[in-house]
């Protein structure tokens, strides 16, 4: 990497948790690195502990700090007349907001220890709730919303990056596209960044094996019951082939319990959670993607890099973005798991495609490499204290 830089800066980011399972932690954590590699000062902290802790490593090359010691009490918006009177409810309302002022205090020491030229990176948006509370007098303040535009409107996350964005110095969406639909929405400071790749493997797989890769949590938001049904449609088409499911989660149980009653036990591999996803995908010919909802997603871009073809719903302007459907993967319609199936059908009956897809995703998405997404993000520091 180029370690050429023109401003050496203290980068807080602040998210819900810092190990907390999932690609935002992955993505804060690279990111992390990256920027301590160009000389920033750089600390990593999470609101409260994670439901579901991911390993993040123990030799981190930056301090990490975690607010609160237990999580702040759950309370929802006071409704009508009977919420707004209920004393339990108000108390608690209380307790949380003093709460939040004390912890929100806690950042704004942090925040003052910094040099002239400081940015705040927000990667998720309860996390803003805090920040807003703190003193940023002087800092620049980026917020993010590392999933589609329309994944966030489905949910409450729609009314908050809203409210609690609208006045940080920059809104980030991962594509262009999420980008202009903020825009429509009123945040006229919004604009994109896409995520950096991962990893680039040395040894790509030689796409030999007769298996179809998942790497996900096991929730809803992934579609392992959508991939599931896809399978069942594809299964006896190939029957020496085998979908081989990396991940663990709530879901777990239940999905489990569909694939029995699909018929399915013989040609599904459990393999929970994986510390070695290049081993994985390596393990592999083609990748699926079954997401009801993604950002940027790192797991498509993973398996480019290591040049498995993808099939994948196209749940997100991030999916289109990074696969190119026709040349370099194959795309379908959200929630059709027939197309889905054919898909993966195309891809395991035609060797020669597979190969030709492989390869080509592997120098395409070369265009993320960190170098580049790591300038951009200095570029933008740059244009936002000008």
């Amino acid at each position: 990497m180029n370690l050429e830089r023109q401003v050496d800066r203290d980068i807080f980011f602040v998210s819900n948790s810092v190990n907390e399972l999932g690609g935002i932690t992955s993505w804060s954590h690279q990111m992390a690195r990256l920027f301590v590699e160009r000389g920033h000062r750089v600390h990593v902290i999470g609101i409260t502990d994670p439901g579901v802790p991911q390993d993040v490593g123990t030799d981190l090359p930056y301090p990490t700090t975690t607010l609160y010691d237990e999580h702040p009490p759950r309370v929802g918006p006071a409704r009508g007349v009977k919420g707004r009177l209920n004393v339990a409810e108000h108390r608690l309302r209380a307790r949380r907001e003093a709460g939040m002022h004390e912890q929100a205090a806690k950042l704004t020491a942090l925040f003052a220890q910094a040099r002239p030229g400081a940015v705040v990176i927000v990667t998720q948006v309860w996390a803003m709730e805090w920040v807003e509370l703190a003193d940023t007098e002087g800092l620049l303040v980026i917020g993010m919303s590392h999933e589609s535009f329309a994944y966030s409107r489905a949910c409450s996350r729609f009314g908050r990056v809203r409210k609690h964005y609208k006045d940080v110095d920059r809104m980030l969406a991962l594509t262009r596209e999420d980008a202009d639909l903020w825009i429509r929405q009123g945040l006229d400071n919004a604009s994109f960044m896409p995520n950096p790749l991962p990893f680039m493997p040395e040894v790509p797989s030689q796409r030999t094996e007769k298996v179809v890769t998942s790497i996900g949590r096991l929730h809803d938001q992934k579609g392992i019951d959508m991939l599931l049904d896809t399978w069942a449609e594809v299964a006896p088409l190939h029957p020496d082939w085998k979908l081989r499911i990396y991940g663990s989660g709530e879901d777990e149980e239940i999905l489990k319990k569909q694939c029995t009653a699909l018929g399915l036990d013989g040609s599904v591999e459990w393999m929970g959670r994986t510390s070695d996803v290049p081993g994985a995908l390596r393990g592999g010919s083609v990748f699926v993607q079954s997401s009801r909802g993604e950002g940027f997603p790192l797991a498509l871009m993973e398996a480019m890099a290591t040049a498995v073809p993808c099939a994948a719903f196209d749940c997100a302007p991030g999916v289109h973005e990074i696969v190119q459907d026709g040349v370099d993967g194959l795309l379908a319609r959200l929630g059709n798991t027939g197309e889905l199936a054919r898909r993966l059908d195309t891809l395991m009956s035609d060797k020669e495609l597979r190969d030709r897809m492989g390869e080509l995703g592997r120098v395409n998405i070369q265009r993320y490499t960190t170098e580049a997404v790591v300038r951009r993000w200095e570029e933008l520091f740059a244009f936002l204290e000008r």
